[in-house]
């Protein structure tokens, strides 16, 4: 089924899509060629799922063609592009191709590089505090309401709890895994996950702070790709941009001058330092698994998860 957003709003390109859907299949020559044909580019940033500008239109459109339907990856990015309409932060949904392998979708082409790459780190971060504020405050409809985010506060401890260990004991001998041992130790016995279990009000979270998902055009802040979107509360998404692995790249003192803007108060900053230790640990657990590759940062982030529990 194919669905617009409404009838003024174009149809999915059903040819163009079925022609990627081939030359997907058949290989990254067939690909290229596809691309060339119909004046497609790839774009960056896909990682899970294919994604490209279409420029030989009236207006420039972005085509995100899904690997990968786990999770309701598909649902969860449509009804995020429309819990995020009006704010123009973010892409606009034009169309849903509910191909029943490879779906697509089709949505505006946003302006801008990555936010990493502006000469300002602190008005971009400012900049990212408002949106994911802005998106928080609209209220949050069904499907949304009953959908928890991707990678949940609760999936991060349930890693912690049910996984780590056992990788951590069938790696018994290697040289780390006694201060691992010990960082998990700290945090089972710190009674986090206890406090994180507690309810908290929902508000509507993308469910992925990597900051490769936000642009700047010089002026405005965009910010795309939602289909890991559902609810969480504010305190654990500020601390999953201030700890997400590629938050490294800002400066702390940024991150702690944006913590107003990312909504913690006195009221919770315990559940914010709370999420900031598990998170953190979360994420070193994987990067142990990709210590003897990512040497240099699983170094960096022992030591950050060391400062965090002390």
């Amino acid at each position: 089924m194919t669905t617009p957003t409404s009838h003024h709003e174009p149809a999915a390109p059903t040819e163009l899509l079925n022609a990627l859907r081939t030359a997907r299949t058949a290989g990254p020559d067939a690909l290229t060629a596809t691309l060339d044909e119909h004046g497609l580019r790839a774009l960056d940033g896909g990682r899970n799922n294919d994604v490209f500008a279409w420029t030989a239109g009236p207006t420039p459109i972005c085509i995100k063609l899904y690997k990968k339907t786990d999770r309701q990856r598909v649902e969860r990015e449509w009804h995020g592009l429309a819990h995020a309409a009006g704010l123009g932060s973010a892409p606009e949904q034009l169309w849903l191709d509910e191909d029943s392998k490879q779906p697509a979708l089709g949505m505006t082409l946003l302006p801008g590089s990555p936010i990493l790459d502006v000469l300002d780190p602190t008005s971009a971060i400012t900049s990212l505090a408002g949106i994911t504020r802005a998106l928080q405050r609209v209220p949050l409809t069904e499907p949304l309401t009953s959908l928890e985010r991707v990678d949940s506060i609760g999936h991060y401890i349930a890693r912690l709890t049910d996984v780590w260990p056992g990788q951590l004991a069938d790696a018994a001998d290697d040289p780390q895994t006694p201060d691992m041992l010990a960082l998990l130790r700290r945090w089972e016995n710190s009674g986090d996950a206890d406090l994180l279990a507690r309810p908290a009000p929902r508000v509507y979270s993308r469910g992925d702070a990597n900051l490769l998902n936000w642009l700047h055009d010089g002026e405005t802040t965009y910010v795309t790709d939602f289909e890991f979107s559902g609810y969480s509360d504010i305190a654990v998404d500020a601390a999953d941009h201030v700890e997400h692995i590629s938050a490294r790249a800002i400066p702390d003192e940024i991150w702690t001058n944006a913590e107003a803007e990312l909504g913690i108060t006195p009221g919770n900053r315990a559940r914010f330092e709370a999420a900031r230790r598990t998170i953190a640990l979360r994420w070193l657990a994987v990067l142990w698994k990709q210590r003897t590759q990512r040497i240099e940062e699983f170094m960096v982030l022992h030591e950050r998860v060391l400062v965090l529990q002390s």
